[in-house]
């Protein structure tokens, strides 16, 4: 006989592993299907300088404090750490290597099909992938003619590989900047702007922009809870001093380039340049297509959901999207927050469905 259980959670990154904890203290019987060979999401993927904007004192999952200086801003490496202890301090049932490729839903109950030719039932289902699996890079003229290399930010590892290039980074927040200030020490880079870049100071009155934020409520305010928009800051927080460099050209900024040429692009003013690299730093988009045929995405292909809640199929939730609920709720900081309410409201459908 088949077994049937209660949640399965897709993706064991901070998302998964958060609502992992909460599913445990609930004693709900729960599977977590993560499709690479270990936990830990997008993480390993990120470029190597990589730091939290967030020192660690506001930065740990439930139930386990960030084991670092609470005022220290926790370096990729660290966080990656991080999430493996997490793991294995409280046991969470991962299944590494089972890529989703479909669910169905017959009679309550869903069925998840993996790479691995399994299929497990459940009666709930928690998305828990977040939204920063698929690269995003806009269409521009002439992409296709242009000699030089074009990656997304999220190939990004080190300046190894860029050194004595002419380099355009596109973007305009933390990403972006981090990226073209580190490229600038080796290289000639320029960040191609829509607006010039908007710095917020890491530090105000000598605490933390965090701190304020939790003070005053902003970064954790269920915004979706009311149905309303959350908003997204395009701020850059100046985590590394960069009002610095960015002053003294390293990196200039201009604004975005119109199209491509074989040997570079063409800049807004009909000027052409000879550009060796492009860095597109311009977000995610949601991909969830294994959730198509039960309904549960637009025809944009973003999840229906009301703070996590699916609006269209019954035992469906969300964790780890951004703007889910609150302004951090794709953060270390935030997710925790979002994983608890949904547990909630997941053992509520449960019992009224038994």
């Amino acid at each position: 006989m088949t077994k049937v259980w209660d949640v399965i959670v897709i993706g064991g990154g901070q998302a998964g592993l958060a609502v992992g904890y909460y599913l445990q203290k609930k004693g709900l019987n729960f599977l977590i299907l993560e499709s690479k060979e270990k936990a830990g999401g997008s993480w390993p993927q990120y470029y190597d300088s990589l730091k939290l904007f967030s020192p660690a004192r506001f930065s740990s999952l439930p139930g386990l404090k960030f084991p670092v200086d609470p005022n220290k801003y926790p370096s990729k490496l660290e966080v990656i750490q991080y999430l493996e202890i997490y793991q294995k301090k409280f046991k969470l049932p991962i299944l590494t290597n089972s890529k989703v490729i479909s669910v169905e839903r017959k009679e309550n109950k869903f069925s998840i099909i993996t790479t691995l030719g399994e299929t497990h039932q459940s009666l709930s289902i928690i998305n828990a992938t977040g939204s920063f699996l698929t690269p995003y890079i806009p269409e521009i003229k002439g992409m296709d003619s242009f000699n030089g290399k074009v990656i997304h930010s999220s190939e990004y590892r080190n300046t190894d590989s860029f050194i004595n290039e002419r380099v355009i980074v596109v973007g305009s927040r933390n990403s972006a900047v981090q990226i073209a200030v580190e490229l600038a020490n080796v290289s000639s880079t320029t960040l191609a702007v829509r607006h010039p870049v908007k710095l917020i100071n890491q530090k105000i009155f000598g605490k933390d922009l965090h701190f304020w934020l939790r003070i005053i409520g902003f970064d954790s305010f269920p915004f979706r809870k009311f149905g309303k928009s959350v908003p997204i800051s395009d701020a850059v927080i100046n985590s590394d001093r960069f009002e610095v460099p960015l002053s003294e050209g390293k990196p200039n900024q201009k604004k975005m380039f119109t199209s491509f040429y074989s040997d570079g692009v063409v800049w807004s003013d009909g000027e052409k340049e000879r550009v060796d690299s492009i860095i597109f730093a311009t977000g995610f988009r949601n991909d969830f297509p294994y959730l198509i045929n039960i309904g549960a995405l637009d025809d944009n292909g973003n999840p229906l959901h009301l703070a996590g809640e699916s609006k269209s199929v019954p035992g469906l939730y969300y964790v780890g999207l951004e703007g889910q609920r609150s302004f951090s709720s794709a953060t270390l900081r935030g997710v925790g927050r979002d994983a608890s309410y949904i547990v909630q409201k997941l053992t509520k459908h449960l019992k009224n469905n038994n």
